[in-house]
């Protein structure tokens, strides 16, 4: 999720609007995705940024995208997430899969923003929940996912099918 950094704070851009995705935004987008996927040291290449645009803009896939937008039209930050089947509630849930706010933008309220826009989707489709998952070493943002939301017991492995 967000990018750990100083302490310092910045106060929230007056008149931020958290909305949708609009095909407009590709090209600020790509620029936050690709800053996103630095930070996680998670190779990034134009055919996954094809991809996952192609997912975000497809109204038919399960994927959608939210963004922080400031009074200029300059996007500070991105949200991507999408229902999940959980069968031990026998109904979707939300998962959060990528959080970014801009470097100069973190600690202004950006990040909280998105995740209330995440959750105001999760009521308004009747998901009981919204999961996401960060780094253990994201202290930053931890602190924010401590304040909106409870930490679980639950530890996540990957199974490389290619090995």
């Amino acid at each position: 999720m967000d990018k750990k950094t100083s302490s310092k704070r910045t106060p929230m851009p007056s008149a931020v609007k958290i909305r949708p995705l609009e095909m407009s935004d590709r090209a600020p987008w790509c620029d936050l995705y690709r800053q996103y996927a630095h930070f996680y040291q998670s190779p990034m290449t134009d055919a996954i940024l094809d991809r996952t645009w192609s997912w975000l803009m497809d109204p038919r896939h399960p994927m959608e995208g939210l963004v922080a937008e400031s009074e200029e039209r300059h996007l500070l930050g991105l949200a991507h997430f999408r229902a999940c089947p959980d069968p031990l509630v026998a109904q979707d849930v939300g998962v959060l899969d990528d959080l970014f706010v801009a470097q100069d933008q973190r600690g202004s309220g950006i990040g909280r923003s998105l995740i209330m826009g995440v959750a105001a989707k999760a009521r308004e489709r009747g998901w009981p929940v919204v999961r996401w998952i960060t780094a253990g070493s994201n202290a930053q943002a931890r602190q924010l996912y401590d304040k909106l939301a409870s930490a679980t017991d639950w530890v996540t492995y990957d199974l490389d099918v290619q090995r």
